[in-house]
Formats: structure tokens, C-alpha cells, sequence
């Protein structure tokens, strides 16, 4: 029986795009829902390009109701993952996947982690505090932004970077290059 995996986004989705084409026809792990608190994201339009069930739901059905959860519960998903959600996760949900909620986060955790860093905010951070390098971090949720343990980290030369843009550029390669292979080693091992 394949592991089902729910992917929770906020923005375009390109990493749950390239998630979702990793896990396409894989034998053991399947991407089952895309979920998201924005009309406006990709979920949509990867759940078509995909055939994967999508959701949109807003603040009330995530913080104060159990409708996430259940929605959860309906499609048996075993992992979620986090490709650049940006809501804290509440506790109804790491109460019933404890240590099974992955996120990804675009800098070299404990630095440049916390509310408000996220996206283009945390390269703009980086780039004026000149760092010689930055990355991703991989890492499971808790009850705090960017606390969980880390799964994994990859490194980015940024030394000779002329914007915030081109470290974007430079992180989000290395987060297509190894979200979906963390994810699949994460799973498997669990």
C-alpha cells in the first residue's frame, strides 16, 4: 500500500509542482491532496495538471475547526508537507501527525528563521547582511516557526550574488534538487 502525502501551499507552487512530479509514478508513495488557504495558488492548477484532489479553505476551517484534519482523515494521508505554506501549523494537526509534517524553509536554519521570514523576505536578509552563503533547510514542525528537527540542509555559495533575486534564484534550485528526495527518504525510513 502506497504512503499518501497531502502538500499544503500558499504561492504559484513550484515546489509542490516538482514534488508532485517526482512522486508521479512512484512505487511506494503517492501525492494524494493539495490543499491551500489562497485562490489564488497553484493548487489548483497542479491538482489538474496532476489529477490530484485540491481544497481551498480559509483561516476559520484551518485554526478553528477540524475540517483540515478531516479532509486529512478522508483521503488517509500518512505525511503532510509544506511547500511555502505560510500559516503556523495548529496543534489539532502535529497532535495527529507528530513528526510527520515536513516544511521547507529557504535559509540555513536557526538563522533568518521565525514569523516573517519567508520568501523573498529572508533573501532580502541575507543579501544585506552580505552572507557568503545560503540555502534550505528541511526540517519537521512543531508548535514554532522554523523550530523542528532538521531532516536536512544544502549549502549555496551567495559570495558573489548582486541581488536578493539572484539568491532566490540560487535556493530555490537547491530546493528542487532535494525536497522531493528528502521527503521520499524521510517516508521510507519512517
Amino acid at each position: 500500500m502506497k504512503q499518501k502525502v497531502a502538500i499544503f501551499l500558499s504561492g504559484a507552487g513550484s515546489n509542490a509542482r516538482n514534488i508532485c512530479s517526482y512522486f508521479q509514478n512512484h512505487s511506494a508513495i503517492s501525492v494524494s491532496l493539495l490543499l491551500s488557504n489562497k485562490e489564488t495558488s497553484g493548487a489548483k492548477i497542479i491538482g489538474v495538471e496532476f489529477d490530484i484532489p485540491f481544497y481551498i479553505f480559509n483561516k476559520e476551517q484551518f485554526y478553528h475547526s477540524d475540517e483540515m484534519l478531516n479532509k486529512l482523515k478522508e483521503y488517509q494521508i500518512d505525511t503532510v508537507v509544506l511547500a511555502g505554506f505560510l500559516w503556523l501549523i495548529p496543534e489539532n494537526l502535529l497532535e495527529v501527525y507528530p513528526n510527520h509534517i515536513i516544511n521547507i524553509h529557504p535559509a540555513l536554519l536557526p538563522k533568518y528563521g521565525g514569523k516573517g521570514m519567508y520568501g523573498k523576505h529572508v533573501h532580502e536578509v541575507v543579501f544585506a547582511n552580505k552572507e557568503k552563503e545560503s540555502g534550505i533547510t528541511i526540517h519537521l514542525c512543531n508548535k514554532e516557526f522554523d523550530k523542528g528537527r532538521i531532516l536536512l540542509q544544502a549549502k549555496t555559495d551567495i559570495s558573489k550574488a548582486d541581488s536578493s533575486i539572484e539568491i532566490a534564484t540560487a535556493v530555490q534550485q537547491l530546493e528542487h534538487q532535494f525536497y522531493p528526495k528528502a521527503i521520499e527518504d524521510f517516508i521510507l525510513k519512517s
